[in-house]
């Protein structure tokens, strides 16, 4: 496969010395790639998406190309996935539907096909099919580029310092594992399903049976945003809709920390359900994302830091995200930012485009020598796709709204996880350990010293002033009082109980 890479990029070579002289031989060099790793296999389109998201490693032209890669392949017979349905269901699995469309699949990528069936209670459905081999195939893709990038690591360290390929790999892996085994993609539709439940105009699909190569669910009803012409006299429910879907992501991202990392135009759908109300069904859980408690956190002030148009505090929070290396320019960053993020402040989805300002970022950060979490990728992706979606049938939604309308609700939860016995006996021992709480506080008072511009590395440490050491021993002196605050109260709960 790495051969027919290297004869597309032959190809593509004599095309532009035999064509015509205003040829650009950047962007064809860019599409034969493009085309390459769609042959190459899922794997592969899922990491040429993902560096779609990374202005630091490619540059502009590939990125425009990368963003139209698509996991389509020529659909096989059904007769070559009818071995995996007995093997998964059983021998009588055609008597688990009332009809089942063979003739046409629904959809046919590299992993799995999809086809139209009617429910034994009568409700139309789908059928996820897994491709004979492509798991073990899958796999053997991820185990060479796990070793390609640890020679590449070894080679350029300077490189790998800034950006972690390794962990972006691992992370790419973890994503993608559900859809090498749909036990795991229905678990994820069942969570999501959860928190959907307090949203009025959102759907998953019901789960009807789950193996790891077959998965059944209900039908999504109506038609991918994709394909939806809004009329101006349904803008106020297409608004009430695009409101909704924003809500769930939010809740996703910032409370569950669980999230849809592919939510494209063809993977929301939109129905009139009768009522008056358009609903919005977000289907194909095989990629979600992962983050802790901290990630979303700082992800949170970030975004809280943009529509306040407070560059520097965006800066702030970006950092949290990863680190700063020894060669980092944090001042530097500091000034892209504040340059960045008044272009956001106060505007319509119809007039930005906040996952490219968020790749922006990213380049930003990698170029002053700011490692970043690659899980950022993940979320700009995400986030970019989820805008696209929803800018295609409710443009006028303002990011600043629906972020106030959710703020409070997920301020709650973040609070409600803070006070808890548990941890306040861990903010408790982390702090008389000297752990991870110290180093916070001190990290707070170096931001009120140096107003924000500076970040804990070893040279600072050195370079430490008598102010701020002043100001370290106040930061102690409020960590000593916090400490104390959540010693008093468990000693309290404690006697509550006993009582």
């Amino acid at each position: 496969m790495l051969g027919g890479l290297a004869a597309r990029e032959a190809r593509a070579l004599a095309n532009r010395r035999n064509g015509p002289a205003e040829a650009d031989p950047g962007r064809e060099r860019a599409r034969a790639i493009r085309h390459a790793l769609e042959e190459l296999g899922p794997f592969y389109v899922k990491f040429g998406q993902m560096l779609a998201t990374r202005p630091d490693m490619v540059p502009d032209t590939m990125i425009a190309e990368f963003e139209h890669l698509q996991d389509q392949v020529s659909p096989l017979s059904f007769s070559d996935l009818e071995p995996v349905l007995e093997a998964e269901l059983g021998a009588g699995w055609r008597s688990r539907f009332r009809s089942i469309d063979v003739e046409k699949p629904l959809g046919a990528a590299s992993v799995a096909q999809v086809y139209r069936v009617e429910l034994d209670d009568g409700r139309p459905g789908v059928v996820k099919v897994q491709r004979p081999g492509i798991a073990a195939l899958m796999r053997d893709d991820m185990w060479l580029m796990r070793r390609i990038a640890r020679l590449v690591g070894k080679r350029t360290p300077d490189f790998t310092e800034v950006i972690d390929i390794e962990a972006m790999l691992d992370m790419i892996f973890d994503i993608m594992e559900p859809e090498l085994d749909f036990t795991r993609e229905a678990e994820n539709m069942d969570a999501a399903r959860q928190v959907a439940a307090t949203f009025d105009l959102v759907e998953i699909p019901d789960v009807v049976a789950a193996t790891p190569r077959v998965l059944v669910q209900s039908m999504a009803a109506g038609r991918p945003v994709r394909d939806v012409q809004p009329r101006p006299e349904d803008a106020e429910r297409l608004l009430a809709a695009g409101h909704d879907v924003f809500g769930f992501m939010c809740q996703s991202y910032f409370s569950e920390r669980v999230f849809h990392a592919d939510p494209h135009p063809g993977n929301i759908f939109l129905s009139d359900d009768g009522s008056g109300d358009y609903t919005a069904t977000i289907i194909d859980w095989g990629m979600v994302g992962r983050m802790d408690r901290r990630m979303s956190m700082s992800l949170l002030l970030l975004l809280i830091s943009i529509l306040r148009n407070d560059g520097s505090g965006a800066a702030r929070a970006w950092i949290e995200l990863g680190r700063v290396t020894p060669r980092g320019d944090v001042a530097g960053f500091v000034g892209d930012m504040s340059r960045l993020v008044p272009k956001l402040a106060g505007r319509s989805l119809g007039d930005i485009d906040f996952g490219t300002v968020l790749t922006s970022a990213l380049g930003f950060a990698t170029k002053r020598g700011i490692s970043t979490n690659p899980m950022v990728s993940v979320l700009g992706k995400s986030y970019a796709n989820l805008e696209g979606s929803v800018r295609l049938f409710a443009p006028q939604i303002s990011l600043t709204d629906v972020m106030g309308q959710n703020l409070r609700r997920i301020m709650q939860q973040m609070l409600s996880e803070e006070v808890n016995e548990e941890q306040l006996a861990a903010v408790a021992l982390e702090t008389l350990l000297g752990g991870g709480i110290v180093r916070n506080w001190r990290s707070v008072a170096d931001d009120a010293v140096s107003r924000g511009l500076t970040v804990q590395t070893a040279q600072i440490e050195h370079r430490r002033s008598r102010r701020e050491d002043r100001a370290d021993a106040r930061a102690a002196k409020l960590r000593r009082s916090l400490v104390g605050l959540g010693l008093a109260a468990l000693w309290l709960d404690h006697r509550r109980r006993i009582r």
